[in-house]
């Protein structure tokens, strides 16, 4: 698992490059429980809980990029 401040180092490309991923694994997870052969889930919720985390930062990561408006 990731922490938040590892996150910020990354580039808004990785971070997006890890949302998908993210986002893949989130989709074999949902597979898995269909089938029922999730072994865990609770390995689940920490994926969900990563891709909250990555997409959060890259939306901070996004806001910073962007001029201010006067």
């Amino acid at each position: 698992m990731t922490t938040a401040k590892e996150l910020k180092e990354l580039s808004l490309e990785d971070l997006e490059r890890r949302a998908e991923d993210m986002r893949n694994t989130l989709f074999q997870d949902q597979l898995k429980r269909r089938t029922g052969s999730l072994d865990s889930p609770s390995e689940r919720t920490a994926h969900q809980r990563e891709l909250a985390r990555i997409l959060t930062v890259k939306g901070q990561k996004q806001r910073q990029a962007e001029p201010k408006k006067a």
